[in-house]
Formats: C-alpha cells, structure tokens, sequence
C-alpha cells in the first residue's frame, strides 16, 4: 500500500486480495490499485466485483479532479435539490438576493452546483450528529452562499467581503 501524487491511497495486488479475503462481500468502488488485477475463480469473489481500476500514470491530476468530481456518495435527494432555489430562498432583502444570484452565477461557470449540494448535505448530516465544525476560514468566508448553507458562520455581506477572494 502506497500514496500517490493525489494524496490517495493504492493497493497492491497483495493489499487487495487480503481485504477480500477479510471480508468477501465489501465493495471496494474507486479503489485506486497499482495495475489491472486478473482474480482467480478460486478465490471466491463475486462474479462481478465492483473493483473500479485506475492506472495512476494514464491520469492526469485535471483528469482525476474530474473523475472524481462526478462521483458524490450522497442520498438522491441531495442530489436531486434544485441548490439555487433552495439558497435563493434563505435571502432575506434585495442585498442578499443580488449577492446570492452573483455567486450562483459563478458557482454555475464552474460546475460547482454538484459540490454546493454537497456541502448541504455534509452540514446537515454533521448537525443531525452534533458534529462541530470551525466559523470559517480562509478565503471561503467570502462567500455568501457558503454562509447562507451554514458551512461557516461569516457573513461576507456585513464584513463586506469579496466574492472575488474566494472565486479565483
């Protein structure tokens, strides 16, 4: 077992049958390994093994981003939720709404409607388990949308930050 240039971890040959033998039945989605692994009969794996295989030298670090980009382990409906109308909703005057529609806009050039969506769920998931997580940090306090989906608790609008020192 190794790490490689994205911080993921990749089994061997070796680290991958021994999980399998652990536990036969666990799915191993995604999992990054060091070359194309040919599986026996007699090992017992399910006829089709949901071993997802990559080669870390045939991906470049735009193509791994976008891989994983489009993979959100998340529940339908979080996937399903119209992001836009759900933040454009928490706007309480015209401030908050020509600030939110900016930002959207931005957020929507960049595809990050999916990683909004996100976000929704890991706040809510961490505060239906009283999990704590910090006001804010960095440049991610600029965003209003961030502040209206709770991930931090900066009101960029009051502070009168950028939208730009978080969007570059």
């Amino acid at each position: 077992m190794r790490t490689d240039k994205f911080g993921q971890i990749i089994f061997d040959e070796k680290d991958i049958i021994e999980l399998y033998y652990q536990n036969p039945d666990r799915k191993l989605k995604n999992t990054l390994v060091d070359q194309v692994i040919h599986f026996h009969s007699d090992l017992q794996i399910s006829s089709k093994p949901s071993l997802k295989i990559y080669r870390e030298s045939q991906t470049s670090v735009r193509e791994f981003d976008l891989l994983n980009q489009s993979v959100w382990l998340m529940p339908d409906s979080y996937k399903k939720m119209d992001i836009a109308k759900h933040v454009l909703d928490k706007c309480q005057n015209d401030a908050e709404l020509q600030r939110v529609g900016e930002e959207l806009l931005l957020y929507q050039e960049r595809n990050l409607f999916d990683l909004l969506r996100y976000l929704k769920y890991l706040v809510d998931t961490m505060r239906k388990n009283n999990i704590v997580w910090g006001v804010g940090r960095g440049s991610s306090v600029a965003s209003f949308v961030l502040f209206l989906l709770e991930v931090h608790r900066i009101n960029s609008l009051y502070y009168d930050l950028s939208i730009t020192e978080f969007i570059k």
